[in-house]
């Protein structure tokens, strides 16, 4: 049976554009259309669909409002369209904020065009959202669950005890549902967290400065988008520049960052988890703590090994916490990961490990 779609747009060429490409998969049915907000809550009473795409810059209702509503009456798996600008950057943030799950960049020439890898990129992420079991409403904490049975044995938090051991860095990757979850761990660790931190989250170029912004403001600890030059320091976090790759360099007592543009056809993610966690295994050897959170693919699974292997202590999110258990579930698979925890408890725990207690 395939699953059921609602396209949301007040512009009929995408909203036609839109449900053809999604038609090409059979295991994908655009049930409806709406042209606004109003028009989008009310079909998703009424339908019940696995799926909205939304628009978010709407008349009578804009998009992030509509998930809102939606989120209240008729929990959907929602995936957003935006402008690749600060505006739009910030919109999404937004909508991710008020429950979406996802976003694309709303790139007319690729959608309009026989663009085979667009339409396939935008297939692919519907199917990964209409596979989750049930959509529960999301707030600015991320407390949002999938109720699904877990596939992999999760850690009993309530036995994870602090080891002994002494770290000099956090990094943590994710990609789909990365930006709540993101908020939803950092938010969670003190002014005084002892540690640097690398974040590197799948986000476009446009995307990253709203977002470290965004973190920065609502964390007790500093968050800034990594620039090259910039020096690793305790209760600070980098974010990967979006479209580019972070690298470490110097050694573990005087480390810097170096942001890298990057034309390689051979590395699908800029940034990518694999290239920053490597870089973090030659300088940190195994003084670091690594986290896997909620994404698509297995960006993250050779990077985390080659930590692990150097006696590094290696996270993942959850099953049933994740928006899409693909990058957790690659690591965790692989024996890698030490612990699978859910999201709302990993920032205190990183916290206890990292202090010792």
């Amino acid at each position: 049976m395939a699953y059921r779609v609602l396209v949301v747009d007040d512009s009929s060429f995408f909203r036609r554009r839109l449900s053809d490409i999604l038609n090409k998969e059979s295991e994908i049915d655009v049930v409806s259309v709406a042209v606004d907000g109003i028009d989008a809550v009310k079909q998703a009473i009424a339908l019940k669909p696995d799926v909205i795409t939304m628009d978010i810059e709407m008349p009578k209702l804009d998009g992030i409002e509509a998930v809102k509503e939606i989120m209240a009456k008729a929990p959907t798996a929602i995936l957003m369209f935006s402008s690749l600008t600060h505006q739009g950057a910030k919109a999404t943030l937004n909508a991710l904020e008020a429950g979406a799950l996802d976003f694309l960049p709303k790139k007319f020439s690729e959608i309009a065009g026989n663009n085979d890898d667009a339409g396939k990129l935008l297939r692919e992420r519907v199917l990964q959202l209409a596979r989750k079991k049930t959509v529960n409403p999301i707030n600015a904490l991320g407390n949002s669950r999938e109720i699904s049975k877990p596939k992999i044995a999760q850690t009993s938090v309530k036995h994870l005890k602090a080891t002994s051991k002494k770290y000099k860095l956090l990094v943590i990757g994710t990609s789909t549902g990365g930006p709540v979850a993101l908020q939803t761990v950092l938010s969670k660790l003190p002014s005084n967290f002892p540690l640097p931190i690398l974040l590197i989250q799948h986000m476009p170029a446009a995307f990253t400065p709203a977002f470290a912004k965004r973190l920065d403001t609502l964390c007790n600890i500093s968050v800034k988008e990594a620039e090259s030059g910039d020096t690793l320091q305790p209760g600070c976090a980098y974010l990967a520049p979006g479209g580019q790759q972070m690298i470490i360099n110097g050694t573990n007592y005087a480390s810097k960052l170096q942001i890298l543009e990057d034309n390689s056809t051979k590395i699908t993610y800029k940034p990518s988890v694999d290239v920053t966690f490597g870089s973090a295994a030659k300088i940190f050897n195994g003084d670091v703590l690594a986290i896997i959170l909620t994404g698509m693919g297995a960006d993250g699974r050779e990077g985390a090994r080659m930590l692990k292997n150097n006696g590094a202590t290696i996270w993942a999110q959850d099953e049933e916490s994740c928006v899409v258990y693909g990058m957790p579930q690659a690591v965790t698979v692989a024996g890698i990961t030490d612990h699978s925890l859910p999201l709302h408890q990993i920032g205190d725990l990183i916290t206890k490990e990292v202090t010792n207690g």
